[in-house]
């Protein structure tokens, strides 16, 4: 493929490039290219938010270029504080080395085992003496790295920054350092980092990486208000995460839990649908002549079948809708239309508007009590709102009602 061609498939879906005519002119030389992500192991498993990255990753090896898949072992003991507004807790060392057994297996449910280097940084930050970290330290400035956004908000709200955090990014621009990167891929989250690393790369003397960074995945329990999603990025120190190597069911149950709204966000960073089909199955929702739980049943199954198998897709469908009518839902239960005087409307409030509980504070309880369930999911966030559509809600062992927000 001609390198300007490359440059248009390698684009595709990416926030930020740093910078575009760099990129070009090394796809140019011909030369395969040695691109560059890091994976802290906090715990053993991968997520569908990293997947995002991983494809690009995969895109990346398609057209015959290098992947390096570091894990973080050694970083994971400092704790990236990208996006933090405290300090993170530091895992233990069986921690960490747990994570790391698993990351690697799991990441070849997308990368080309046979084209993909796995490193530990552990290799070379472990064995940097003080003088080789002041060194370090000494070819970045404080100033600097107060501009973070993270560090900038933390200092202002008089927010505990420990020093070790400010040691982060040098720590993972010295990988692109060793490793000699042409490029390297990070979250929109990891963007101070990964320019870090381009500045550190120069004062040693070497050709500054590519930048590119792709849109943070956010967890199972976001929403969406006024078309924007609103919630933690997915994380497995949030727990709201779906792992890649979670068996099918659960796999299946998560994603059928996320709202219709978020659904089509999960269709966006995750599927390989054709975007016209993904728009067709958003339009016929849209319109009512889909059921939004059909085209969420899609997306699971497509999930499912892409890091298990097809067959195993098929059987955690069957169980999830098992599942959902051994509720003994009735033949018969109240309908409510409720006019939404915003785009959303909290659902304890809608327990009581529609006489699933006496109060919006039962209703914020009975959730708290996982007694709450919409259309087969169990709620669990007591501040949870629902946009625009029709649901079934169950509230209790018997209390069942179907409702239209409109």
């Amino acid at each position: 493929m001609k390198p300007e061609a490359q440059l248009a498939e390698l684009k595709h879906g990416v926030v930020d490039l740093h910078v575009e005519s760099e990129l070009l002119e090394r796809l140019s030389e011909g030369k395969p290219l040695k691109i560059k992500a890091g994976f802290d192991p906090t715990r053993p498993d991968l997520h569908l938010g990293h997947t995002v990255l991983l494809n690009k990753m995969r895109q990346f090896q398609d057209l015959g270029h290098e992947v390096v898949f570091i894990v973080g072992d050694f970083t994971a003991q400092i704790g990236d504080p990208s996006g933090r507004s405290s300090t993170r807790p530091v895992p233990t060392r069986e921690e960490i080395l747990e994570g790391a057994r698993t990351y690697a297996e799991q990441a070849f449910k997308i990368l080309d085992r046979d084209r993909t280097q796995i490193v530990y940084n552990s290799e070379w930050l472990g064995k940097m003496a003080f003088d080789d970290v002041i060194r370090l330290a000494g070819k970045y400035t404080l100033a600097r790295m107060m501009e973070r956004d993270d560090f900038k908000r933390r200092w202002a709200e008089h927010q505990s920054i420990s020093l070790h955090e400010l040691l982060y990014p040098l720590a993972q621009a010295y990988d692109s350092v060793v490793l000699e990167c042409d490029v390297e891929l990070g979250g929109t989250d990891q963007l101070f980092n990964l320019l870090v690393g381009r500045e550190i790369m120069r004062e040693t003397g070497q050709r500054p990486q590519i930048v590119m960074t792709t849109p943070i995945l956010e967890g199972i329990n976001a929403r969406v208000e006024d078309g924007k999603v609103i919630g933690a990025k997915m994380s497995k120190s949030l727990d709201n995460y779906v792992g890649v190597a979670e068996p099918p069911k659960e796999q299946f149950g998560k994603l059928m839990s996320i709202s219709d709204d978020l659904m089509w966000r999960y269709y966006e960073l995750l599927s390989v649908e054709p975007v016209a089909e993904v728009e067709r199955r958003k339009r016929a929702c849209e319109s009512g002549s889909m059921n939004p739980r059909d085209a969420k049943i899609a997306l699971a199954k497509e999930i499912v079948g892409r890091y298990h198998d097809a067959a195993q897709a098929d059987v955690a469908e069957a169980s999830w809708l098992a599942q959902f009518s051994k509720r003994q839902m009735p033949d018969e239960m109240p309908e409510h239309e409720v006019t939404l005087e915003e785009d959303t409307i909290w659902i304890p409030k809608l327990l009581s508007d529609i006489g699933l509980a006496r109060s919006s504070s039962d209703g914020r309880r009975r959730i708290q009590q996982g007694g709450v369930e919409i259309d087969g999911s169990r709620v669990t966030d007591p501040q949870a709102k629902l946009p625009k559509g029709r649901y079934v809600i169950k509230s209790g062992k018997r209390a069942w009602a179907a409702v239209t927000l409109k």
